[in-house]
Order: structure tokens, then sequence, then C-alpha cells
């Protein structure tokens, strides 16, 4: 089973987006990736947020763990420092880092949709004790908020 860590940044209400564009359409993704064999999850997503940003970070705590496609995905809440890296010197698949406003998250095209849906509403209201366990078998990345 592939295993993916995630890191949710949040900075002066914005939150930290891989952003892409496929059929002229624009996407995001939280930034993250494979967690290297021997690799813990907090080390596979400060190394992750480095490669794909060029920020440095620090593991506040993991907030979800999403299951989709055969892949278990662990997403965690970090303070990071910095700024974001010149574009050909970040390893992001093309992406291009982006600040987007938290609030705009229910509407905004970002995978995994059900996740950004809560990020809103946790920032706002507060963050889990304890990891949400999601299942997002959503892929229309425009599907409204439903929760």
């Amino acid at each position: 089973m592939r295993v993916r860590a995630g890191a949710v940044v949040i900075r002066d209400e914005r939150i930290l987006l891989i952003g892409f564009e496929e059929h002229g359409q624009p996407f995001y993704e939280i930034p993250g990736g494979g967690v290297e064999d021997g690799e813990t999850l907090h080390a596979a997503v400060i190394r992750e947020l480095r490669e794909e940003s060029g920020l440095s970070g620090e593991v506040v705590g993991e907030v979800a763990r999403v299951w989709k496609d055969g892949r278990r995905e662990h997403y965690f809440l970090l303070h990071a420092e910095g700024a974001i890296g010149a574009r050909a010197e970040l390893d992001n698949h093309g992406g291009t880092p982006t600040w987007i406003p938290v609030a705009r998250l229910p509407t905004t095209p970002v995978w995994p949709r059900r996740l950004a849906w809560r990020i809103a509403h946790w920032h706002a209201t507060g963050w889990p004790a304890r990891p949400a366990e999601l299942a997002d078998s959503i892929n229309d990345l425009q599907a409204p908020c439903t929760w």
C-alpha cells in the first residue's frame, strides 16, 4: 500500500497549496508525497514540504488520515518558516506553490476534497484532538461542499 504524508501549512489566513492546470482548468493539491523506506511520517512530511516549496517546517500534529484508491495518506499541521523557493529548484511535478485564503477552500478545486472542506472548518473552530479518518471517493474537484 502506498503511504503519503501531506503538509497543511497556514500563514496569515492562507493555506499553502501546489497549483496545477489540466485541460485549461486550475486545481490544487496539499503539498506532500510518498514516504520512503525507513522514513518516519514526520520526516517524510518535512522533507516533502522542503522539496515542493522550499519552506522548512516543524510538525504540530496529525489532523487527518485519508483512504483513497489503495493509498493511505497522513496529513499533518505544520509550522513553516522561510520563503517559497525558486521554481527551478523545487520538485513538485511542475506545480506552482501558492497561498490561497483558507476561507475559500470549500469552493477551490483542491484534492483531497473532503479534507479541504474540513481544514477550513477546523481552522475556524479548532483542530481535532485525534486525526480524522476520511474515505475520499470524490474525483470531481468542482463538487460543492456537501458534508
